[in-house]
């Protein structure tokens, strides 16, 4: 048995060999801490009596440059977003250079500047680094890791959604995906990545109060964001497929692949549970940054760990995780 592309989705073959390297760690987290035991966006280590998040996030994405972004910015907003939703603002950012003989270094100083602006832009600094040079042929092109660190502000967990919650999603979903998509396979679309940080929008929601759980909804989207959240709170998502924002580029490409945009990575969203006397408010908040923000359902009691969905044309069916996916490389 080896390692296969859809063991990279974001889907359940994913899970199955994380689950599998994670099972073999003996210390999954700090005393008073949380860790690979319960699988979030972040760590939590406590120390000093002060909380901290630690993330890291490996990017090999294909091609480096696409419409909205390049690799540099992915790896920063990546760690940084990851940072967010756990609700801490973010400290400080490493960034890892793996870097293949023969790679244009006019190419590589656009990649870095790109970092250098998010970070000027987010007041988050690159205080640490690494850069490795592999031989021609061994790689392709380059990768980038980031790790990043962040204080608790006001700890927000995934297991938190409760029944009467309503479920938000901050904008339009599948941009991220589906611009890459329609990139390598040659399709003129007027298609953008929604490559970005999302601390503004986490400091307006948590500002409004009661957040429950937020998710960045990178690999395996949507789908997968809303199924890790029901699962581990052992609630039911009840969503309306009328409800979720999906641009009209992204449909259209949906049609031409097959590929589902709520199956697909964001890169620049926010999904966010949120106590139903505050929900109003939150997408208040959110709207400020993004028209297209929506409260797309609500929590019930059941299905236990599944998510529902009522389809645009009358009827119901489960919205599940991808089980594999046939384009890597998207983040």
């Amino acid at each position: 048995m080896r390692v296969e592309i859809a063991h990279g989705s974001g889907g359940e073959r994913m899970a199955e060999l994380i689950d599998r390297i994670v099972s073999r760690l003996s210390l999954k987290s700090t005393p008073g801490g949380r860790g690979l035991d319960v699988l979030e966006d972040s760590g939590i280590i406590e120390a000093g009596g002060v909380r901290l998040a630690l993330t890291t996030d490996t990017h090999t994405v294909s091609p480096l440059f696409f419409p909205g972004g390049d690799i540099g910015k992915l790896s920063f907003c990546g760690t940084v977003n990851d940072l967010a939703v756990m609700g801490a603002e973010p400290l400080a950012l490493s960034l890892g250079l793996v870097i293949e003989e023969g790679f244009e270094l006019s190419e590589l100083d656009r990649i870095i500047d790109s970092i250098n602006g998010e970070s000027l832009k987010h007041g988050v600094p690159v205080v640490a680094g690494d850069t490795k040079v592999m031989e021609r042929g061994k790689l392709e092109g380059l990768t980038i890791n980031t790790s990043g660190v962040g204080l608790v502000r006001e700890l927000v967990t995934d297991d938190g959604a409760r029944p009467g919650d309503r479920i938000l999603v901050s904008g339009t979903v599948g941009d991220h995906g589906m611009a890459l998509l329609a990139r390598r396979f040659g399709i003129d679309a007027d298609l953008e990545s929604d490559c970005r940080c999302i601390l503004e929008e986490v400091r307006a929601l948590l500002e409004t109060g009661g957040v429950r759980a937020m998710k960045d909804p990178t690999r395996g989207g949507l789908a997968a964001a809303l199924n890790e959240l029901a699962g581990k709170s052992g609630t039911g998502f009840h969503i309306d497929e009328g409800k979720i924002p999906v641009r009209e580029e992204a449909m259209a490409i949906e049609e031409i692949l097959g590929v589902d945009p709520l199956q697909t990575a964001c890169e620049g969203r926010l999904v966010a549970i949120v106590s139903p006397e505050r929900a109003g408010d939150a997408l208040r908040a959110l709207k400020r940054f993004n028209r297209d923000a929506s409260i797309i359902g609500e929590v019930r009691g059941e299905p236990k760990g599944r998510v529902v969905m009522e389809t645009v044309v009358g009827g119901r069916r489960f919205l599940e995780s991808a089980i594999g996916e046939l384009y890597p490389r998207i983040c």
